[in-house]
């Protein structure tokens, strides 16, 4: 009998397979998810899923329903608006303090991520674009040194996984978003905390314009997939 994945190990691979499933579309809000069809699917135990079913439910991603199991938890475009307004606030405060206090390693680091970012969007690698965005968001907040924000920034991002995947894969998104991206590394890496904190603003008011257009769908276009 093939081993199957358990214990911590399991259950991290466990949620972040279902992290990435959300992300490529194949699970949409709404979806009831089985334990046993899961345990197939990844190799792992019915054990190492119930508990990775358990932690996406504590950030929010899923939700338990007594006597159903679990599904995909659905976040209506009002609440990710909200969400994206806190993660605003957070965010800004992280970069000012990354500005303030980033080493040197961290800085080249930034610098890396706008040359890889350009590159990118020139040579139209969309995955390799949203990899680097979410690394530069990572890294801002590794540099602030706030790990109260950091908590909270985890917990916020968990039900933004579909929506920060739509909006990604909009016609000219990464185009739009990348002057933004380049402000705000622009800042960090030079120790300007208050051009960091206005670039983080800025950039997370687009994404929140982006979302209320999301709400509805030009006459032209298909309505997103739910």
């Amino acid at each position: 009998m093939t081993d199957r994945l358990t214990g911590a190990a399991g259950r991290q691979y466990v949620a972040d397979a279902i992290r990435y499933a959300l992300r490529s579309g194949d699970l949409v809000p709404g979806q009831r998810l089985v334990e046993n069809d899961l345990a197939e699917s990844y190799g792992a135990t019915r054990g190492a899923v119930r508990e990775a079913l358990q932690d996406l439910a504590a950030e929010e991603i899923l939700e338990i329903v007594p006597r159903r199991g679990a599904r995909v938890r659905t976040v209506s475009v009002e609440e990710a608006i909200q969400i994206t307004e806190c993660r605003s606030a957070l965010e800004q405060l992280c970069a000012q303090k990354a500005a303030a206090r980033a080493n040197e390693e961290q800085r080249a680091e930034l610098r890396r991520i706008g040359a890889d970012m350009r590159r990118a969007v020139a040579d139209g690698a969309w995955d390799a674009y949203s990899a680097l965005n979410q690394r530069l968001h990572e890294l801002v907040v590794e540099a602030s040194g706030q790990e109260v924000a950091r908590r909270h920034l985890d917990r916020l991002n968990g039900p933004m996984v579909r929506f920060q995947f739509r909006l990604a894969l909009r016609p000219g998104r990464p185009a739009q978003s990348l002057p933004q991206h380049l402000a705000i590394i622009d800042a960090v890496a030079s120790g300007d905390a208050p051009a960091a904190a206005r670039a983080v603003a800025a950039h997370l008011d687009d994404v929140i314009e982006q979302l209320r257009s999301s709400a509805v769908p030009s006459p032209t276009q298909a309505p997103p997939r739910a």
